[in-house]
């Protein structure tokens, strides 16, 4: 019989949130993939838990899966764990869950923290719809084009951020999303530290700069989605400046700087030129 790779979230922060069947699951497997070994080996001793751990990351992923898909068709069962959370969010995962499910490999999750989910439902933000957007690029113009390209979403979006960052990607979120867009940073989640701030992202800058503490740990923010009407609004115009500008300018070139101008999709704009 082949073993079965268990998903197992592990706690945020507060190590009352690892649940009974996490950790029986990491007590009887034969293996556990971790991130950071050492920092795992931290949360297994305070549980009593003593279990072979490997190591996989971002950069040793892909060389892993082979090794460790054939341990489990040879019988062994493995649980994956991140640093923190559940596994494959915005962590390695993804191709050693894919390896296994196509070798006909039982996955099974073993449900827990989410800092995402945590953050949303203390963000008093809309959580009915909304959209995980990992970390935002390190560089201001990746990290403010990827804004723009989200400046219409009218779902509520939720982000990682570093302590180094994130004042720079509030800035970034101002000058992209406007001072009143609402957005709620949350730090620390579960930890003795846990705090959460939601307010217009103008009020918000201000209240973060003032002082320093608030600008360390580890950050998740919650951004409001676009308003439906004012997207509406925001179309319109952008579609009167794309036919402005296709007056003295080839078509690509018109969507492309009415992108730019508008945040709005340049291939929108050029289709709605095409029509």
């Amino acid at each position: 019989m082949t073993g079965t790779l268990y998903i197992v979230a592990t706690p945020i922060g507060n190590l009352g949130d690892f649940s009974l069947r996490g950790q029986q699951t990491l007590a009887e497997v034969d293996l556990i993939v971790a991130e950071d070994t050492r920092h795992s080996r931290h949360l297994l001793n305070h549980f009593g838990i003593n279990k072979p751990l490997l190591s996989m990351h971002e950069h040793n992923e892909l060389g892993r899966v082979d090794s460790l898909v054939e341990r489990m068709l040879s019988g062994d069962s493995i649980a994956q764990i991140s640093d923190a959370g559940t596994p494959l969010i915005s962590d390695p995962g993804y191709l050693l869950a894919r390896g296994a499910r196509e070798a006909g490999i039982q996955v099974t999750v073993v449900p827990g923290p989410s800092a995402p989910i945590v953050a949303l439902a203390l963000s008093g933000l809309p959580a009915s719809h909304f959209s995980f957007e990992g970390f935002l690029p390190s560089r201001s113009g990746p990290r403010e084009q990827l804004l723009r390209d989200l400046l219409g979403e009218t779902r509520t979006m939720i982000f990682f951020e570093s302590p180094r960052r994130v004042v720079d990607s509030l800035r970034s979120m101002e000058r992209i999303f406007g001072p009143s867009r609402e957005v709620s940073v949350a730090r620390e989640l579960t930890k003795l530290h846990e705090s959460v701030h939601t307010a217009p992202l103008g009020e918000l800058l201000r209240w973060i700069e003032e002082e320093q503490n608030r600008q360390r740990g580890e950050f998740v923010l919650v951004v409001k989605g676009a308003d439906e009407e004012s997207q509406e609004e925001e179309l319109v115009e952008a579609y009167r400046i794309v036919e402005l500008l296709a007056r003295d300018l080839a078509p690509r070139r018109a969507a492309a700087v009415a992108a730019e101008i508008t945040g709005v999709r340049k291939n929108l704009l050029y289709r709605s030129l095409l029509e």
